[in-house]
């Protein structure tokens, strides 16, 4: 089974950032993705807007460096949670927990060492396979 979301989308306020007890990091960040189409020879537009939610390392740079506007590309999973509220009716939320985010706009610090950077960061390392040299494209099952 696969659960994958790809956004390239644009960040409509600052990142909510907050702390768990353990000093565990969670970030929330609201993200439009708009699409374009031809509809009775006019050109219109939808926007989507998404809930990415960053864990840690993730939430800790989403904290330092991404502002309203900027650019991102998220790689991640949709949860969906459900809750009642203080009416006692169910609510639900569909979110986005991100892997993986790059900041595809520039990064304006006020510092000129980051300053004019594309940063990439991931929660996620992928395991490292070791080539066996002796197996040719042939041996391959596929």
């Amino acid at each position: 089974m696969v659960n994958k979301v790809i956004l390239i989308g644009n960040v409509g306020a600052d990142p909510e950032v907050r702390f768990l007890e353990g000093g565990t990091a969670v970030a929330n960040i609201r993200l439009a993705t708009t699409e374009t189409f031809n509809r009775n020879g006019e050109k219109s537009e939808q926007t989507e807007w998404h809930n990415i939610v960053l864990w840690r390392g993730l939430a800790e740079i989403a904290e330092k460096y991404v502002k309203k506007g900027m650019k991102l590309y998220i790689e991640g999973r949709l949860r969906t949670r459900q809750w009642e509220d203080k009416d006692h009716i169910k609510r639900y939320t569909t979110e986005i927990y991100a892997d993986n985010m790059q900041m595809l706009s520039r990064v304006d610090s006020g510092n000129s060492n980051d300053a004019n950077t594309i940063t990439k960061v991931s929660t996620t390392k992928a395991p490292v396979e070791k080539v066996d040299p002796d197996i040719q494209d042939d041996d391959l099952p596929f």
